[in-house]
């Protein structure tokens, strides 16, 4: 028998965080602990309502498979437990954890996987005007990879561009849209984007909506992000985009994240290994997936007031491995 325990987290961000559906100031994520035979293990995530979740609705999908949860399962259960793919995340890293924990064996080994190594991650700038965003970028121009969100409806974002290349000339830039182009904006805003040497542009057009991708030249690759969750989606992704961002949030946790991203990188795909606005706790079994990705972005908690302690180091844009009494 297992003991579950459910919880409901709020954080408070540096500032704010906006992007072109809103903003806030809190990250309220779900956190799950299992223990049993002397054993603790720990998973997080945050729903998200751009996929239909909340709070509220992580949890009582939780409780709902408390009774199952509590009596003993494997990860290969869960997809079948649990609805959101959110919940399933928490579920799965904490079933991962524990293992490592009871096993004392860390869970990349468990996995198959390399010994992880330190990660460079990018820096999320948000959205502002372009005078605001141009400060913010001579602000933490030092850092290797800045990611831009953009996709806001004024026609600005081309002087956002511009002007955040202005206030950080070395930075390597990652463009997300978070689906707020419009298919006649896409061309000229690509051009752009390659015009001040940028490095990646997440999710131009809506998702169900990317048709377009498919016939237009890339002028720079195009990473799919809100229209990629997880294996079932890649052929939907193919011929329209030339990278997919894993989160494992969108995934449904680690065990699905490891899947998707062989079968990415089998057809072709470069990875990026993304995350919503989380804690340490969240970031560490992601840093799994950033071993075999292109592009990391796991800055979450770089965003927040303050962080768990145990949390993962930070040295500027670099991430240690995470140690083992926060996760894995």
């Amino acid at each position: 028998m297992s003991k579950l325990t459910i919880a409901h987290e709020s954080w408070p961000i540096a500032g704010s965080f906006n992007i072109s559906r809103g903003s806030k100031t809190t990250a309220e994520v779900v956190t799950v602990t299992l223990e049993s035979e002397g054993a603790i293990g720990y998973g997080e995530c945050l729903p998200y309502a751009r996929y239909g979740e909340s709070v509220e609705g992580v949890i009582s999908a939780l409780e709902t498979a408390r009774p199952a949860i509590e009596a003993g399962i494997t990860r290969d259960d869960v997809v079948n437990l649990i609805a959101s793919k959110a919940g399933r995340n928490a579920l799965d890293c904490a079933l991962w954890d524990h293992e490592a924990k009871l096993s004392e064996t860390p869970v990349w080994k468990l996995a198959g996987l390399e010994k992880p190594k330190s990660l460079e991650t990018a820096f999320t700038l948000s959205l502002g005007t372009p005078d605001e965003m141009r400060r913010t970028a001579a602000e933490q121009a030092s850092r290797p990879l800045l990611k831009l969100k953009l996709g806001a409806t004024d026609g600005l974002d081309g002087e956002r561009l511009r002007a955040i290349r202005q206030g950080a000339p070395e930075s390597r830039l990652i463009i997300d849209a978070n689906e707020g182009w419009a298919p006649d904006y896409l061309p000229g805003m690509l051009e752009i984007c390659a015009e001040i040497g940028a490095t990646l542009v997440e999710q131009p057009l809506p998702a169900g909506e990317d048709g377009l991708l498919a016939e237009i030249e890339h002028p720079i690759p195009i990473c799919a992000d809100e229209s990629a969750h997880d294996a079932t989606t890649l052929d939907q992704l193919l011929g329209k985009y030339d990278a997919v961002n894993i989160k494992l949030d969108k995934t449904g946790g680690l065990t699905n994240a490891l899947v998707f991203a062989k079968a990415a990188e089998n057809a072709g795909l470069t990875l990026m290994t993304g995350c919503m606005l989380a804690t340490s706790l969240a970031m560490a079994p992601a840093m799994l997936i950033g071993q075999m990705s292109l592009v990391v972005d796991l800055d979450g908690p770089l965003l927040l007031a303050r962080d768990r302690d145990p949390g993962i180091t930070f040295e500027g844009s670099v991430m240690h491995p995470a140690p083992r009494a926060l996760w894995g």
